[in-house]
């Protein structure tokens, strides 16, 4: 029986590697930037990166960025630590980072990913943010990788929940679980980047909640794709520490410029 068992683990395996293979060869990984087929910048496990082509035309958050946010300062001084919207809006989060800043070629890529269904794009996207931010997840130390929810009705047009599929990658590089169940999504609410500031803020009340009363957790770590005014994440963070969360880190593969270029 041992042996049926082994013998049936071991011809599901080999069915996923055909799959994969085909996948590949039907659907070949191409560079999240210019959408190239590009097997030379394949890593080990077949998954494409941006190629050195498209490199030059993504701008990566390089310091100085605000200490709260991750948004890269565009004036440098030794007490500067805050950007303009940091000085002002007290965030519910504890700290976030960001991977790229949201201009230029990335904005296709972020589009597509969202919009056109490349989901492929996700796992190279993440793998950045793990070789540009794996010291600084390993140094908070968060138990948990939350990504930010999808309501249902919109999970189901789209498919998917692209913040689901960067949490995925980064839990499986990171060994931190994910747990995409711990929030929920309750309001279908307009898309933020319709709204001003303020009615972004507006838009988010009651928007989200946790599936359980409480959770034994002192560090989560949320994922999302784009962060603008920081309203979703600290309309998430405050759930989350209503729930007993003590502190909130944000990650996220792209974020606005500084005096309002987001």
């Amino acid at each position: 029986m041992r042996k049926q068992k082994q013998n049936a683990k071991n011809i599901i395996k080999m069915l996923k590697f055909v799959y994969r293979l085909l996948c590949r060869v039907v659907y070949p990984e191409c560079c999240p930037i210019c959408d190239e087929v590009a097997p030379q910048q394949l890593t080990g496990d077949g998954v494409a990166r941006i190629c050195p082509t498209c490199r030059p035309k993504v701008t990566p958050v390089q310091t100085p960025f605000c200490m709260k946010c991750g948004k890269p300062l565009i004036e440098y001084a030794e007490r500067v630590e805050y950007c303009a919207d940091c000085k002002r809006i007290a965030h519910e989060y504890t700290q976030g980072r960001a991977v790229y800043v949201y201009r230029g070629a990335i904005i296709g890529t972020m589009h597509r990913l969202k919009y056109n269904h490349r989901q492929d794009y996700a796992v190279a996207l993440a793998r950045d943010a793990y070789e540009r931010l794996g010291s600084w997840i390993e140094r908070i130390a968060p138990q948990v990788i939350v990504p930010i929810p999808l309501h249902k009705k919109r999970k189901k047009t789209r498919g998917y929940n692209q913040a689901q599929l960067l949490a995925a990658e980064l839990s499986r590089l990171t060994g931190i679980p994910m747990d995409a169940d711990l929030l929920q999504r309750t309001m279908d609410t307009r898309p933020q980047r319709e709204l001003s500031a303020s009615e972004r803020k507006n838009n988010l009340k009651k928007a989200f909640q946790m599936s359980k009363k409480s959770v034994q957790l002192e560090k989560v770590l949320l994922i999302d794709d784009i962060y603008t005014t920081g309203s979703t994440v600290d309309a998430v963070a405050r759930v989350l520490k209503s729930g007993g969360v003590r502190q909130v880190y944000v990650l996220c593969v792209c974020i606005g410029g500084d005096k309002g270029e987001e």
